[in-house]
């Protein structure tokens, strides 16, 4: 019996030398000699693949020397590389959507409502200040929630995803409560623009990002699901906002909003959980993604849309109540209507995005967005409105949903630098966001809202044109081509 257990033990040690001596033999600059930060990020990247046998034997660790070779603890780490690891569905997949559901709901879901602040604030809290100095507490909001999102995502990479989720939890609720208590613009522009923007922003990179170490092939439409959370946001609070306006007044309207923050966050921070972290720190920029063309145009496309994406959102209320199309009471529903059919616009084109390719469905939903930003010249009557911004919704909503699929796929060969290169898309976005909806107003002031729907169409279809360059330049411009 012992030299049997002495012969297995001989064995054991054998194999496990073999293993050690196969890897540091293919990757010979990997040496034991190294600094253990070496050894770590070696054994994330390439352990995985020595081979199963090696896996189910939990690595073979020899038990009498465990401070030898690769550390198993490490070894077991999975890698952001590593897709054939990723789930692609499961408990806990679905489970961090839902988390990114709520995040959307807060986030973007603010964004969306900010159309029902813009009327109350030109009509009764604001009265003195002009349009386009509104606009921008709205456009401030949005550009901080990208950029902020962009800086922190090195953040986020090193493993603090917890930080920045009860941290912007906390931004979020503080800032709409301190909205409540404004009188004055500055106070309006420090609550709502900077102190919800960098919440939103603290929130919605991990909100994107976890996705992406979740799912694979389905990851569009994981990322339409939880984006559909911005457009139910998006529908609830700018009826909540309008039915208890009258009733409660402005301040514990904006305080019953706060609370239902406060509770649906609650979500997001009981059941979010990362799964696994890039093997080292990613810088906060690639500029050599810039050298890619697809990537470039991808980003120019996405900077023209979204300077012209949100004419609709900020504008279409007061348009329709100061030409009389439809009556005040009806007017605020309209932004609920919006983004409702939003919701459907992030799911089902993100669904169908999965199979023939997300660029082959934000073009043409782009173009007919840019389309119907123009029918707003000739919506006369509360039907035709209606009807136009039901749509508007639906196809406006791939524009939001699909971004950051295309990263993902423009990076399919560098998946552990699409945090730093979704920053750097959403940066762009950003700059088209700030700027977007103040030139808007200006040239409501100067030229009236005939001028602004032509600006914000034009915008839309600058956008798609450059978007099909950008997927000329990544797979051609076939009609056939999964893209």
């Amino acid at each position: 019996m012992g030299r049997a257990r002495n012969l297995n033990e001989t064995s054991r040690l054998s194999v496990n030398d073999d293993i050690r001596s196969t890897a540091y033999d293919e990757k010979p600059e990997k040496q034991p000699s190294e600094s253990s930060d070496s050894i770590q990020s070696y054994s994330r990247d390439e352990v995985e693949n020595v081979d199963a046998e090696e896996e189910r034997n939990d690595h073979v660790t020899d038990s009498t020397n465990p401070t030898g070779g690769l550390e198993p603890v490490e070894s077991k780490q999975p890698s952001v590389n590593n897709v054939a690891a990723i789930p692609d569905g499961g408990f806990w997949a679905w489970l961090q959507v839902l988390g990114a559901f709520f995040l959307f709901f807060n986030s973007w879901g603010i964004i969306n409502t900010f159309g029902s602040y813009q009327t109350y604030y030109e009509t009764d809290l604001l009265p003195d200040s002009t349009p386009s100095a509104i606009s921008w507490i709205g456009s401030t909001q949005a550009f901080l929630l990208l950029i902020v999102g962009a800086i922190t995502g090195p953040v986020y990479d090193a493993g603090h995803f917890r930080i920045l989720l009860v941290s912007g939890s906390f931004m979020l609720v503080l800032g709409q409560m301190m909205l409540s208590l404004c009188k004055e613009y500055y106070q309006v522009l420090l609550a709502q623009a900077f102190c919800i923007g960098i919440g939103c922003g603290a929130l919605f990179v991990p909100s994107v990002a976890i996705l992406s170490t979740y799912f694979s092939t389905k990851v569009a439409t994981a990322v339409g699901i939880a984006a559909a959370g911005s457009s139910l946001g998006g529908v609830i609070y700018p009826i909540v906002f309008h039915k208890l306006l009258p009733q409660i007044g402005f301040g514990w309207t904006t305080r019953v909003i706060g609370f239902i923050i406060l509770g649906t966050m609650v979500i997001p921070n009981a059941c979010m959980r990362v799964r696994v972290l890039p093997a080292k720190k990613r810088s906060l920029l690639d500029l050599a993604a810039f050298k890619l063309l697809p990537y470039t145009f991808h980003c120019l496309g996405f900077f023209l849309g979204f300077v012209g994406l949100y004419m609709p959102f900020f504008y279409s209320q007061v348009y329709a109540i100061e030409q009389h199309i439809v009556s005040p009471d009806l007017a605020f529903y309209l932004l609920a209507v919006m983004n409702s059919t939003s919701v459907f616009g992030r799911i089902i084109p993100n669904w169908l995005a999965d199979k023939v390719g997300p660029y082959n469905v934000v073009i043409p939903c782009t173009l007919v967005s840019g389309i119907l930003c123009f029918c707003f010249i000739t919506a006369d009557t509360s039907a035709g409105l209606i009807v136009l911004i039901g749509f508007y919704g639906f196809f406006s909503g791939t524009f939001v949903s699909l971004p950051p699929t295309i990263i993902v796929h423009l990076s399919l060969d560098a998946r552990h630098k699409i945090g730093t290169r979704l920053g750097q898309s959403f940066a762009c976005i950003a700059l088209g966001l700030l700027i977007g909806t103040p030139i808007g107003g200006a040239i409501l002031d100067a030229s009236g809202y005939n001028a602004v729907w032509v600006f914000g169409g034009t915008m839309l279809l600058g956008g798609a044109v450059v978007l099909t360059l950008s997927r000329g330049f990544y797979k051609g411009y076939g009609l056939g081509i999964k893209a």
